[in-house]
């Protein structure tokens, strides 16, 4: 209860209402550990069941509608892990509150089942009051073992169906006639999981309606269904955004593939191309070298023909001069020896006619 006070003198007075004028007051922010979570998200849950049976305790955290907005105005908006630890918390509540549903739904088959025991039973007063005793009994001991498992919910609705048990038990033994009292029939909300009469006056069902318990079970599935609603958005949109950027690279992928063929299409033309201009330009080269070759051979015999033509020239030029030479002198010496002997003349003259023969052979063969 002083925890209770103190939270709403902080939230009406503010958490330094006790500070003296010349105390410095402490700066709160969002993100510190003092400041409830859940309220930054939407609410806290600890003030939807105050004074209900599904009370869960005040909340010793912070609750400041500035610090919200500051938080929804922040660039870590939502990315703080804040909602899902709201989300796992509402998730749990609701859990609960179903499996206490179902509980309740047992509860009334049973009820309904021991009605109908009741309603076709043959035997006489006691049979029926010995029958409700041991149910009740039962009942009891089971109320008691689920009290010490901690259901304290179920144990409770457990002891509720042992007093009206009881009470039809006293109705019997009272009632000499031996017809037993009208049980009403009864029905479990599917929100918060009370039980509720069936038939009941408008004025209950709204009041119960408008009960902290069913409207804080009903805001806690509505934000829970939201979420889930947002969550699978969000799932939704991650997938298309997914296959739309793994489209974009499939395409991306093809036209690198289509711009790799057209490189590779033209380095290959390139290639073709280069090879064929230094094959031509091979062709060029030893059709020149060729040429050069034929035209040093043509020059080159020319060349020696006509050093050989000018040696053969220059030969004979020398062998006329020299056999001229030789015929003045021999004609010299004829005269001279003709006059001395003619016959030994004669001799010599045939000897060195083919001494020059000879000579004149010599020369062509070296030639």
């Amino acid at each position: 209860m002083s925890s209770a006070a103190a939270a709403l003198l902080d939230e009406l007075m503010g958490r330094d209402r006790n500070l003296q004028p010349s105390d410095q007051r402490t700066e709160t922010r969002w993100d510190d550990k003092d400041v409830c979570k859940y309220f930054l998200c939407g609410f806290c849950p600890h003030e939807l069941f105050v004074n209900t049976r599904a009370d869960l305790g005040p909340c010793d955290k912070i609750h400041d509608e500035s610090l919200r907005k500051e938080y929804e105005k922040s660039t870590r908006y939502q990315k703080m892990t804040y909602e899902d630890e709201f989300f796992r918390f509402l998730t749990n509540l609701i859990n609960d509150v179903e499996k206490r549903i179902r509980r309740g739904h047992q509860r009334l088959a049973l009820n309904n089942q021991q009605g109908s025991l009741n309603g076709n039973m043959l035997g006489g007063k006691d049979d029926r009051v010995q029958m409700l005793t041991q149910k009740i009994n039962e009942l009891v001991e089971k109320a008691e073992q689920l009290g010490c498992e901690g259901n304290v919910d179920e144990a409770q609705g457990v002891m509720k169906l042992c007093d009206q048990l009881k009470e039809e038990r006293r109705q019997i033994e009272e009632n000499d006639s031996g017809d037993g009292p009208q049980v009403k029939q009864m029905e479990v909300c599917e929100v918060c999981g009370a039980f509720l009469i069936v038939g009941d006056m408008k004025q209950r069902i709204d009041e119960h309606l408008l009960g902290k318990q069913h409207m804080g079970y009903a805001r806690a599935r509505a934000t829970v269904e939201k979420m889930k609603e947002k969550i699978k958005k969000e799932a939704e949109e991650r997938e298309e955004r997914e296959a739309r950027l793994v489209k974009e690279r499939e395409e991306r992928e093809k036209e690198r593939e289509k711009e790799r063929e057209e490189r590779n299409k033209r380095l290959r033309e390139e290639r073709e191309k280069s090879k064929s201009h230094r094959s031509r330009s091979r062709e060029r080269s030893t059709h020149k070298r060729s040429s050069h070759s034929r035209d040093r051979d043509r020059d080159r015999d020319r060349h020696s023909h006509t050093s050989s033509r000018r040696s053969r020239s220059r030969d004979r030029h020398r062998s006329s001069r020299r056999s001229r030479s030789r015929d003045k002198k021999s004609s010299t010496r004829s005269d001279s020896r003709s006059k001395r002997s003619p016959h030994k003349e004669k001799d010599k003259d045939r000897h060195r006619d083919r001494n020059d023969d000879k000579r004149r052979d010599r020369e062509d063969k070296d030639k």
